[in-house]
């Protein structure tokens, strides 16, 4: 399964070899045996291109049932699976997602099964499939998938967590960046690295290319002298970032399309005026109270004195710390976080009640002006439970809060462990110019919850508004965005109508320290429309996307004709509204391969006060 969500490039390869009669420590050294396995990734301009390649022989003298498994990023979209037996190649197909299910259901009525298992990951999900290899056979994966990478706190990442289970005799990761701004700096390091595996990783990084590789020996593989096991198990990361001039972005234009890179640097962050509404209720008990106290002080700690906060903690009730907003003060901050260490799990969960709560503070105090007029509004909600006490009705509570808000802050939802309705709190969050996010039951919750809070914590822009010329823009992607915050970045790709095109003006206008709204832009009323348009690009490109599903038939065996197998692509809560990031990488066929430097004049219009800015620059 593939599916859409959050925010890294993350790659985790595992290869399964799976004889159900046997002990798996048997067919692994004795009966199947992985020969290579390698990850060749390319990146250009933020463009991931990658294709996972696994190698294994059946020396067994009888036919047995080989797993080759994937964990991808949920944002990733495949793009090619193809499978070589005995000089044969099996290639996928992508069709619309109700075409493959009825061919999957007609082969699955007949008695033949089929091999896709779905299970989702924190940021990534698996693509798993299984094929007969006849005595003394062997058979290659070959998995491509494409992926436009996200900036989160001021850089790339591509992780890729390897667990081969075995000893490879041909084991290789090969990174490669292309990056026409230039790159900042380059990092690679694995979670597995021993001080012997450590000078194995090579890096060489130019101006604008960057390459890394890690390969190691068969022998460098082994925990000990003469012994089976594999160090080979755990993550490889690389992180890097791009150059970023005095400009506000960075435009590339290639084969009449264009990508527009908007992360302004050196922007002031707009202080916030941000209200904790915190689940207490009975379910929060134990592990999880005790690690969202600890997120709380570590969040209070990283408060600015411009900012202004309140904390309201809830069960059957609510119990504000304090009825208005107080500013961050180091005497403020202190009091409250003596405040968060008494907080104790009690009752039911009153999620409506806490919400609107938090709203009505917001409202009142901006009425009253106990808040700057120039800081940015926005309610974080942390809750494990559905509401069972006061308003329980889902959709009633979302539109009550809609109609509290109005579009006047942003709220930001976080579900805590598996029993929460992350839909529910997603589609809030959504409403309400905001993102939801889940917060996994692990020792590391605490992390979690920081790491979301870092994210959302330095809100620069809001309300952003990336116009382009008319008359030489045929098609863009999303050009609205609710926020921009320090450390990440818009994109914006476009049809072009002239090829020839010398002076592209972009237009920015937004919300800021130093800006002025100029106009906004309600919510998409093209949903459908939109969909009718992914899918076509999905169907046109063969990508695996919500609306679309690869179907890769299994070759003959003695017991029948091979039956297909289903790779479906699903959201976090199974949403079918495609991601709006899946547009850029469909709407650019071939993007992300070598662009030619080329000199394009792009003029931005920065409304700041009255005063218009213009910055003209050349960009590849």
């Amino acid at each position: 399964m593939i599916g859409g969500g959050p925010y890294f490039s993350t790659l985790s390869l595992f290869v399964f070899l799976f004889v159900p009669s046997l002990p798996l420590s048997l067919f692994l050294s004795s009966q199947v045996e992985v020969y290579s396995v390698t990850v060749d990734c390319t990146v250009a301009s933020r463009f991931a291109h990658t294709v996972m390649t696994s190698s294994a022989i059946n020396k067994a003298n009888a036919s047995q049932e080989i797993f080759f498994e994937v964990e991808m990023p949920k944002t990733a979209f495949i793009t090619n699976f193809s499978m070589l037996i005995e000089g044969q190649i099996y290639v996928g197909e992508v069709k619309e997602k109700e075409k493959a299910k009825k061919q999957y259901e007609k082969a699955v009525s007949s008695g033949q099964t089929a091999g896709l298992v779905k299970v989702s990951g924190r940021k990534m999900e698996k693509f798993s499939v299984s094929v007969n290899i006849a005595a003394n056979s062997n058979v290659t994966f070959v998995l491509t998938y494409q992926e436009l990478l996200q900036r989160k706190l001021g850089q790339y990442e591509i992780l890729t967590r390897v667990k081969p289970k075995q000893l490879v005799q041909n084991f290789q990761i090969e990174v490669d960046i292309y990056e026409p701004q230039g790159i900042a700096f380059v990092d690679a390091y694995g979670t597995f690295l021993s001080n012997e595996l450590l000078p194995l990783v090579e890096k060489t990084v130019t101006d604008n290319k960057a390459h890394i590789s890690f390969s190691p020996t068969l022998e460098q593989q082994r925990k000990c002298p003469g012994c089976d096991g594999t160090l080979i198990d755990g993550d490889f990361i690389v992180k890097y970032d791009v150059n970023r001039a005095t400009t506000l972005g960075d435009i590339q234009i290639v084969n009449g399309y264009f990508v527009h890179f908007f992360a302004p640097p050196d922007l002031p962050r707009v202080p916030k005026n941000v209200v904790f509404v915190i689940d207490r209720s009975g379910s929060m008990g134990g592990t999880k109270m005790q690690q969202t106290r600890e997120a709380l002080l570590e969040i209070l700690k990283d408060l600015h004195m411009e900012d202004y906060f309140a904390l309201i903690p809830f069960d059957h009730e609510i119990t504000p710390w304090k009825n208005s907003l107080m500013k961050a003060t180091e005497e403020n901050v202190a009091e409250a976080m003596k405040y968060v260490r008494r907080i104790n799990d009690n009752g039911g969960t009153n999620i409506n009640d806490a919400v609107l709560r938090a709203v009505k503070m917001l409202i009142n105090d901006r009425k009253n002006n106990n808040v700057p007029e120039r800081n940015l509004d926005m309610i974080i909600l942390l809750t494990d439970g559905m509401p069972n006490s006061g308003e329980s009705h889902l959709p009633r509570i979302q539109e009550n809060v809609r109609g509290a808000i109005d579009g006047n802050m942003s709220l930001f939802c976080l579900g805590f462990g598996n029993d929460v309705d992350y839909s529910f709190l997603d589609v809030m969050a959504k409403q309400n110019k905001g993102v939801a996010r889940r917060i996994y039951e692990a020792s590391d919750a605490t992390l979690q919850l920081q790491g979301f809070y870092e994210e959302v914590s330095s809100p620069l822009l809001s309300e952003v508004d990336l116009r382009y010329p008319d008359n030489a823009v045929e098609y863009v992607t999303t050009n609205h965005f609710r926020q921009l915050f320090n450390g990440s970045e818009i994109v914006v790709a476009g049809r072009l109508s002239d090829n020839d095109i010398n002076n592209f003006l972009v237009e920015v206008f937004a919300n800021g320290f130093f800006f002025l709204l100029c106009s906004h832009l309600g919510p998409s009323e093209e949903k459908e429309n939109n969909t009718a348009k992914a899918l076509d690009l999905s169907l046109q490109y063969s990508f695996v996307t919500p609306l679309t599903s690869m179907v890769v038939t299994k070759p003959e065996t003695e017991d029948g004709p091979g039956s297909p197998l289903i790779a479906d692509k699903l959201t976090e809560e199974s949403d079918t509204e495609l991601p709006r990031e899946v547009f850029p990488s469909l709407l650019l066929p071939g993007y992300g391969q070598a662009i030619p430097c080329m000199t394009t004049t792009l003029l931005y219009k920065v409304r700041s006060n009255t005063v218009y800015t213009h910055t003209a620059f050349s960009v590849c």
